[in-house]
């Protein structure tokens, strides 16, 4: 099979940032005319520090910043004109957000007004997750966005105790219910129409959750923090290719030790939700479910830490004696101790190949996912531009033997790896359109602008490429 890597804000937007209406439904138009059979999204739970995807506010929220203006006129619920935000290629998320929100609102007001939905929103209002959320993210507003931990003490022990007084606060509560209600909504029908046009949703889970997140405060015993739920030990990765000092992610380290006494619940309970939202789970980071790399929270860098053994096979033997079904795909990538790939091919779990780390030394398996480059990654063309010329000379000759014959470094790539031994061939939205690392989507070990900004102006450039990639995926037999 082959597929697309494209997150959801990175889609043409005239709001602000991509979302669930036109052009998704568009791009799945796109992919499924021309052969592909997958979509790869990024986490699409509430951005947290950074704009990242990966620090995100809770594991089972949407955010709102996805919700579709459109398809709610369609719905009748938002009426007028509105000003539109031009598209420029770079996502403001600050704007975007201020933008929405005052149509947001008016939404809502309408939809109490109205009878249609109240029973399918107050039966969604009752799962576990939905209210606990809504109050984490209602109190965090009412704190200046501080973490839970700086809040005041009966304000961060609400969940603990219920004692908090919340009923000023109620019709907050309801708006934040009703915007994951939206989302939810119009998301499941998004994966219904890929899926009636047999295309797969590849959903995207991190490892760790961030510290200001509903999944810390809600269940602080599964994480290791003091008494005032402050980190004592954080994640990253030691000092790599990306990074001599490491990568410091300041992601809390979970209490396995307690974890594993419950049966591992936050760990089902989470991949369990997410497969009801997406078709392919990809975890990020899977070698932590071997081995973990341990930074003591004072440490300024990722350098000091060691290496503590996680409990991965009897989490895994626990998910799929409740989930036998569930399609999970490893990032296994890096410098790994072969216990990390032990784990990965006892539950016969597909890897991951990048070809620019790996085209001149393939090692391609059959039960492996081969992506030109990742959202941490160059784009193909920016990755070539860096080359220095005897490596770029030994990538064109590895290329030629391969048979590529397309002009462009972004094609020879393409026809590379829809030509390779793996089963599934996932390809970035840059390299599909040949841009250069002006759309590079994330450099690890940096936070903030231009991280996860790209956006395409608009959906005519697949136009130029459409007769190109499906010919390349004919070709490759995907």
């Amino acid at each position: 099979m082959a597929g697309i890597l494209m997150p959801v804000a990175s889609l043409p937007s005239e709001d602000g940032a991509g979302s669930l209406g036109r052009e998704a439904y568009s791009l799945i138009d796109f992919l499924s005319d021309t052969g592909f059979r997958i979509w790869q999204v990024l986490p699409m739970n509430p951005l947290g520090y950074g704009n990242s995807p990966y620090q995100a506010y809770s594991s089972y929220a949407g955010d709102e910043l996805y919700i579709d203006l459109d398809l709610l006129e369609e719905d009748g619920l938002l009426t007028g004109e509105r000003e539109k935000l031009p598209c420029t290629g770079r996502i403001d998320y600050q704007k975007a957000r201020e933008y929405k929100l005052p149509y947001l609102k008016e939404v809502f007001k309408a939809f109490r007004e109205q009878e249609k939905e109240k029973t399918e929103f107050d039966a969604f209002c009752r799962e576990e997750w939905v209210r606990p959320y809504a109050v984490f993210i209602t109190l965090k507003k009412n704190n200046g966005m501080r973490c839970w931990n700086e809040w005041p003490a009966e304000q961060r022990d609400w969940i603990l105790d219920q004692k908090y007084d919340l009923s000023s606060l109620e019709e907050e509560i309801c708006f934040e219910m009703f915007l994951q209600y939206l989302f939810r909504k119009q998301w499941l029908a998004l994966k219904a129409y890929a899926n009636s046009r047999e295309i797969l949703i590849m959903g995207d889970m991190p490892f760790y959750v961030g510290i200001d997140s509903l999944d810390v405060w809600k269940d602080r015993e599964s994480f290791l923090l003091d008494d005032d739920g402050r980190t004592v030990f954080i994640a990253g990765v030691p000092p790599d290719y990306f990074s001599v000092t490491g990568q410091r992610w300041g992601n809390p380290i979970y209490n396995w030790e307690r974890i594993e006494k419950t049966g591992f619940r936050f760990w089902i309970d989470r991949l369990r939700y997410s497969a009801s939202l997406y078709d392919i789970i990809r975890i990020d980071h899977f070698r932590a479910f071997d081995t973990y790399w341990k930074i003591p929270a004072t440490c300024e860098t990722a350098v000091e830490g060691e290496w503590i053994e996680a409990p991965g096979y009897t989490l895994f033997d626990r998910l799929l004696e409740e989930m036998p079904d569930i399609w999970i795909v490893a990032e296994d990538l890096g410098d790994l101790r072969p216990e990390v790939l032990q784990l990965r091919d006892a539950y016969d779990l597909p890897g991951m190949d990048i070809a620019e780390f790996t085209l001149l030394d393939p090692k391609i398996r059959k039960n492996q996912v081969i992506y030109t480059g990742t959202h941490d990654n160059q784009t193909v063309v920016g990755w070539y531009k860096n080359l220095d010329p005897d490596e770029r000379e030994k990538v064109d000759r590895r290329l030629k033997r391969e048979g590529t014959r397309e002009k462009s470094v972004s094609y020879r790539m393409l026809h590379y790896v829809l030509n390779s031994a793996a089963d599934y061939a996932i390809i970035p939205m840059m390299d599909l359109l040949e841009l250069d690392d002006s759309a590079r989507l994330n450099t690890p070990g940096t936070v903030g602008s231009p991280n996860w900004e790209w956006q395409m102006k608009d959906l005519d450039a697949l136009e130029l490429h459409r007769a190109g990639i499906k010919r390349l995926i004919r070709y490759a037999k995907r």
